[in-house]
């Protein structure tokens, strides 16, 4: 069975920062988005500058997780190539 928890805004805002700073988002655009997107309001209510600088933090954090997963498959699949390689069987 699921249980269902909420999270407070405080500790949505936490998370949406943390996962913006650790993909490349500049801390302070990070903070800003965060505190957008921990409100859950509807774009109608934000001002274009909220919604552009959202958007773009995302954009880059989304880019960036692409990228670094890629990254890392490219890394798995090598090291996998490289240790059932018949030459490396001796």
């Amino acid at each position: 069975m699921q249980q269902k928890f909420s999270l407070t805004v405080e500790e949505k805002q936490k998370i949406f920062h943390t996962q913006l700073v650790k993909f490349g988002v500049e801390y302070e655009i990070a903070r800003k988005a965060s505190e957008i997107l921990a409100r859950e309001k509807p774009d109608e209510v934000l001002t274009q500058e909220e919604i552009r600088l959202t958007k773009e933090a995302c954009k880059h954090w989304s880019a960036q997780r692409k990228r670094i997963k890629h990254l890392m498959f490219l890394l798995n699949s090598d090291n996998s190539a490289t240790l059932d390689s018949p030459d490396e069987i001796g």
